[in-house]
């Protein structure tokens, strides 16, 4: 066990600035302040000329900062990422098989849906535990392809679209809301590419955006599935694209305040460079936990491939004998005392794994993270750790 602090039971001297390290809601952008946003929009239609206006320039924007293809489309749709990711799939799959990639919460909740809500027959699923892949390689050219670009539960991401074919035939469904503004995502090997503004961006919850390929647009054109679809799941109108929907004209109401709030963190990311920007910040806060992990023997990566370790969802695993020797219901109770002395001492707040993943931490590494905050909260999961299991330190062991 590591013992690198100057006492089993000795806190830090340094408090991170900022202890809320949640996977999302994730932590506003440095510099956020309600005070600059422009109010001028709350209480008036969403539909009337001008704040119809700053939606479609909400709209432009994300694409710009995306390097999103000039012939995709781009939408604002109800529901955050889960909302515009379920639009897609019940608008389009039924045409041709289906080929699920499963190694993590969400993903399973798409094959399940799939399977038992879109009662799909022709469907292969391809599971793997959390911290590993399935073999992406199964997918196949002439089937459709769901996966998630990151997992948020398990920190694992896809290291490349190597495994997907530029000639394929079937549409590629792509929940990316862990990596969007994080990752670099070939637009060439993706045809539905689904996020939402509270990950990377720090943004609000309840939206999701929904960008298509022309491939997934003639889909939808020109293919009809026989189940009912709610009004918020309808993106065409007499058979063709309802283009109106991608050029700010909401399928229902948005909250004009949360658009404001996005238009802050564009700003943010123009001032930061962009998107090699956001990219770096993350990748910054990856290379703060990783090089902590590398020296720290009670802890290691959830994900055994280090080229499969995601750069936003940092999931961790404690590897220490008298934590490992415990049951997993035992484990699960240690982790929520670790992290409630975190809470108490004001040095992180939500960073237990998800509720379905091995018990363990999750911190969020996304771009409006500070590396700064990250170091300084390392050596309180050490504290915390090494006060469990010290027995002069803490008499309730699990």
């Amino acid at each position: 066990m590591n013992t690198s602090a100057k006492g089993l039971c000795e806190k830090p001297d340094v408090r991170p600035d900022d202890p809320r390290f949640s996977s999302g809601p994730s932590k506003k952008h440095p510099g956020w302040n309600l005070s600059n946003f422009s109010l001028d929009n709350l209480g008036r239609s969403h539909r009337a000329s001008v704040p119809k206006s700053r939606l479609n320039e909400a709209i432009t924007r994300s694409a710009e900062l995306l390097t999103l293809p000039d012939d995709w489309q781009l939408g604002i749709v109800p529901a955050s990422d889960t909302g515009a990711f379920e639009l897609a799939l019940w608008s389009m799959l039924g045409q041709r098989g289906v080929d699920v990639f499963v190694w993590e919460s969400f993903s399973s909740d798409w094959a399940n849906d799939i399977q038992g809500q879109l009662k799909i027959d022709d469907l292969n699923i391809y599971k793997a535990d959390y911290g590993d892949l399935p073999d992406l390689n199964k997918a196949r050219a002439d089937r459709d392809v769901v996966f998630v670009y990151n997992g948020t539960t398990s920190g694992v991401r896809v290291p490349n679209m190597d495994w997907v074919s530029v000639e394929r035939e079937g549409i590629v469904f792509c929940d990316a809301t862990s990596a969007a503004f994080a990752m670099d995502l070939d637009y060439e090997k993706l045809d539905v590419v689904t996020w939402s503004w509270q990950k990377v961006l720090g943004s609000e919850g309840g939206f999701g955006m929904l960008a298509l390929s022309p491939r997934s647009v003639q889909r939808l054109e020109s293919y009809q599935t026989d189940r009912p679809l709610p009004k918020i799941f309808r993106v065409t109108k007499k058979g063709k694209l309802d283009s109106a929907i991608f050029k700010g004209a909401t399928i229902n109401t948005p909250s004009m305040l949360a658009l404001e709030d996005l238009h802050s963190a564009l700003d943010w990311a123009d001032s930061i460079g962009g998107l090699s920007g956001l990219f770096q910040r993350c990748q910054n806060n990856f290379n703060v936990v990783d090089k902590w992990v590398s020296k720290t023997a009670w802890i290691d990566w959830l994900p055994s491939d280090e080229t499969t370790r995601s750069n936003t969802s940092l999931c961790l695993k404690i590897v220490d004998d008298p934590f490992v020797e415990l049951s997993e219901e035992a484990q699960q109770k240690v982790i929520k005392i670790l992290c409630q002395w975190l809470e108490e001492e004001g040095v992180a707040y939500d960073i237990a794994a998800y509720r379905s993943a091995p018990p363990g931490f999750r911190l969020w590494g996304g771009a409006t993270i500070e590396a700064s905050d990250l170091e300084s909260l390392l050596p309180w999961l050490d504290w915390v750790y090494q006060r469990w299991v010290n027995a002069e330190c803490v008499k309730e062991k699990v």
